[in-house]
Parts: C-alpha cells; sequence; structure tokens
C-alpha cells in the first residue's frame, strides 16, 4: 500500500492513541458531574485546555471544542451573523474555501445575507485589492484558509489580518485546518480559527475553534453543560486530552518534518517535470501538498484505476461532489479541463523515498493502461 493523501486524513500517532486509551479509561465520568470523578475529569480537561491555549497563543477562555472542523466552520459562518445581523448581513470568502465553509455561507444567502467571493491572483494568493474593494460598512465577517487543501496555497494571514483590524465592524476567521503542523502561523490578528486534529495525527471526530473574548457568536447547538456556552454537548475527556498530545508533538516536531517533507517534495516535482504533467501549486504552496494536471485523463477515473492497486492519491478535496470538476484549480486557472484533469499528492514525514518511486512506476504504468483504453 502506498498512502498519499495526508491532506484528507492522517493515522493517529500512537503517543496521541495510547494518550486518548488511558484518558478513557481513567477519566470515564462525566466532567459535569459534581461528584470526585466528575471533578477528576474536568481538572484534567481543565489542564489540558491551559497547555492548549498556551500552545495556541491564545487564553482557556477563547477554546471551544466541537466534533470537527466542519462544526467549527458552520459554528463561524452561521452563527456570527445572526449575532451581528443588526449591524449588518455581508460576508466575504475566498473562491479557495472547503465545502464546510461555502455551504454554510449558501444557507445564510437564503437566510438574507450577501455573500462576496474575493479571487485569487496567478499566483494563487488572495487578491488583496479586490478583497479591500468588496469590503462595505455592512461586512461583518471575512473568512479565508490558512491554506487550501487542494493546491496547498499558504495565504498572508498575518498580513490580511492586519489590513482588516482598520475595519472595527467586522470580523475575521480563517479555517487553519491545513496548516496546523506544517508551516508556522500568528493568529494575533484573527479573531476566529478553526483547528482539525486529524489533519495532524490526531483523533477524528474532534474539533477545536478559537474565539476571542471580544467575539460574539449564537450557537448552533443548543442543550447540556459544556465547557462553554458557544456550544452544547458533554465534554470528551480523552479527545481534550489527546488533542493536547497531538498539538505538542506537531508544533515541537514541526521544523525536523517540514525539512525532510521538503526533501520529498523537491524529489516528485522534479520526477512531474520529467513527465511533462502540469503543476497547478504555486511556489506559495507548502511542500506537503502537491497538485498536479495531465492532459487527457479524467482524475476521478484514474486515481480509481490507482486505488485498485493500492495506491492511494486524491482528485481533489473529498468533501467536494464526486463527479465535479476542482472548484479551487478553475478558480487559479480558469481552465474547465485542467480543473477536470488535477490530482493531489500529500506528504507526511511518514512517506518515504522507496514510496514516491514506488508510485511514480505504478502511475506510469497504469497511465499507459489507460491510454490504451482511450
Amino acid at each position: 500500500m502506498i498512502y498519499l493523501d495526508y491532506a484528507a486524513n492522517a493515522p493517529v500517532d500512537k503517543e496521541v492513541l495510547d494518550v486518548f486509551n488511558e484518558a478513557t479509561t481513567k477519566y470515564f465520568a462525566n466532567p459535569n458531574s459534581m461528584h470526585r470523578l466528575g471533578v477528576e475529569a474536568k481538572e484534567a480537561i481543565d489542564k489540558a485546555t491551559k497547555n492548549i491555549a498556551k500552545n495556541l497563543g491564545v487564553s482557556e477562555d477563547e477554546v471551544i471544542y466541537t466534533s470537527g472542523a466542519s462544526e467549527s466552520n458552520n459554528l463561524v459562518i452561521q452563527g456570527l451573523p445572526e449575532r451581528y445581523k443588526s449591524r449588518g448581513k455581508h460576508i466575504i470568502i475566498s473562491k479557495l474555501e472547503h465545502s464546510s465553509i461555502v455551504a454554510p455561507a449558501q444557507r445564510m444567502q437564503e437566510l438574507g445575507f450577501e455573500v462576496d467571493m474575493v479571487g485569487v491572483t496567478k499566483d494563487g494568493l488572495i487578491d488583496i485589492e479586490e478583497l479591500k474593494s468588496l469590503i462595505r460598512e455592512d461586512t461583518i465577517l471575512v473568512s479565508i484558509t490558512s491554506v487550501d487543501s487542494e493546491l496547498g496555497i499558504r495565504q498572508p494571514i498575518e498580513e490580511i489580518g492586519r489590513i482588516l483590524k482598520e475595519y472595527p465592524n467586522l470580523y475575521f476567521h480563517t479555517d487553519a485546518s491545513q496548516i496546523i503542523g506544517k508551516e508556522r502561523i500568528d493568529f494575533t490578528d484573527v479573531d476566529l480559527v478553526t483547528i482539525a486534529p486529524h489533519k495532524f495525527y490526531g483523533i477524528n471526530g474532534f474539533g477545536l475553534l478559537v474565539k476571542k473574548k471580544e467575539v460574539g457568536l449564537k450557537p448552533i447547538i443548543y442543550g447540556g453543560k459544556s465547557t462553554t456556552i458557544y456550544r452544547s454537548g458533554t465534554p470528551v475527556t480523552g479527545s481534550v486530552l489527546a488533542l493536547d498530545k497531538a498539538l505538542e508533538l506537531a508544533l515541537f516536531k514541526l521544523d525536523e518534518r517540514k525539512k525532510y517533507i521538503t526533501e520529498l517534495h523537491d524529489l516528485v516535482i522534479e520526477k512531474l517535470k520529467e513527465r511533462d504533467f502540469i503543476i497547478n501549486s504555486t511556489p506559495n504552496s507548502i511542500p506537503n501538498t502537491i497538485n498536479f494536471s495531465v492532459k487527457g485523463v479524467i482524475s476521478n477515473v484514474f486515481v480509481q484505476l490507482l486505488g485498485q492497486k493500492e495506491v492511494y492519491i486524491s482528485s481533489k478535496t473529498s468533501c467536494c461532489p464526486e463527479n465535479a470538476p476542482s472548484k479551487s484549480i478553475y478558480a487559479l486557472t480558469n481552465d474547465k479541463n485542467l480543473a477536470n484533469s488535477s490530482m493531489r499528492i500529500s506528504l507526511s514525514h511518514l512517506t518515504t523515498k522507496e514510496e514516491i518511486d514506488k508510485f511514480f512506476e505504478i502511475f506510469d504504468e497504469t497511465l499507459e493502461e489507460y491510454n490504451g483504453k482511450e
């Protein structure tokens, strides 16, 4: 098996899983219970939350636990406009956003909000001048991904944050799912940040939203007591402690992993160029993610053929409709053929050079078979 789809999902780190298993066994009581076992579970959560906040450079009361990035994004895109609709009903998102941003934005349109999409330059960066031109007096939310999941383009979030601070009536959100553990980033001028631990070798089915103190939200999940008023539900002690460990490892090992992955990235780019494939990723893409197109190939079909040989890559982000062209590639290139033939390799510190060599060997064989069928 050759797995090169780490941007979609990463395997849980053994150290993280050990923490989860131990915590689930040790702290099985409800953290909301008043008895000793419940208090101990809550104390464990509070300790982990304090460490998570420290590693992210935020306050403990700015941490909201969710079921994952999709819920965090929905909480922002639906909850913030609902909270501040008296100020305005205008939202701006980018053309590179994940479907968990786009879909709730469309939902808000149905409720009477206006949504504009800011484009990107030829290098894939947010068009800053266009962004400025889109901002209105009634703009209340701007959401721009830190790194998109298909092209891996690292947006200048720090610069955008500084610019948006000049507009006191709007709030700035970034989906940071694809950047944690891969690149250093400063969230000082960002009001809300989505984080997904399963992207950095944490536990699936759990997420985090950082919400700065001065920002209000209307919840989208109501009910039982939790660690915050913004999201109801019994706190999951094991998941919180596992997130703490995953984040700690991801940040501590970031530079070491990035150096190795950059070497793999350069090797992959060299092999793609040898084959005259079209590289969609730009110089602003992080080394973990490499997007390319092969002329005359329908990527959805080709990726399935590779899967039959136990080689796993993506044609686009796994949350997109199966037969639709890549909207991110189209936003960058304005070329539907490239969008239909695009594929994504996403690398990890777990990837070996031998796997890269074997991948291209199988890829070449599969391409010959594909062209023969054509």
